[in-house]
């Protein structure tokens, strides 16, 4: 806060160098705060957790995780998120602070669900966390094929294409 009671709003660069973000494949920029030291089986963390940054010029690309996933907004401006659920439906939904505008400060991405997101509002930045269970490892991962999810849900093929930019 400043003296006059308003919070100064940082550009992206200085929230990533603050908490010590990085360039990510599928999410902008990323830092594991969490993964848990007991583990499922011989490799598999029973749960992990991290922060995301999202840029217009880095979003959240098209990708699914095996495991469970709840977003959860932090600071910035909202996310609208494609989700392609089981069954050939994609949906939009909006995470952000303005709950009587119906976005949500927290958001579950069932296993298995590809989606990707793009920040709006006034296009500089979202910041949120996600924490996953069991935990993520890198195998648990998969980038979108957007042809081949576009024939998969033909009735979100636009949005498919338009969130892979």
């Amino acid at each position: 806060m400043t003296g006059s009671g308003t919070r100064r709003e940082l550009p992206a660069e200085e929230v990533c160098r603050l908490l010590g973000l990085e360039a990510n494949q599928t999410c902008g920029f990323v830092r594991v705060t969490y993964v848990s030291g007991r583990q499922i089986g011989t490799e598999r963390p029973l749960g992990s957790a991290l922060y995301f940054l999202v840029t217009p010029d880095a979003p959240v690309r098209l990708h699914r995780i095996r495991n469970d996933q709840l977003y959860h907004y932090y600071r910035g401006d909202p996310l609208e998120l494609l989700l392609l659920r089981e069954g050939g439906a994609g949906e939009k939904v909006t995470i952000g602070p303005d709950l009587a505008a119906g976005q949500h400060v927290q958001f579950f991405i069932p296993g298995g669900t590809f989606h990707a997101a793009r920040v709006i509002g006034e296009r500089r930045w979202f910041l949120g966390g996600s924490t996953e269970w069991p935990g993520v490892i890198p195998a648990d991962v998969e980038l979108g094929d957007v042809e081949a999810l576009t024939k998969a849900y033909p009735a979100a093929a636009g949005d498919i294409r338009a969130f892979a930019g």
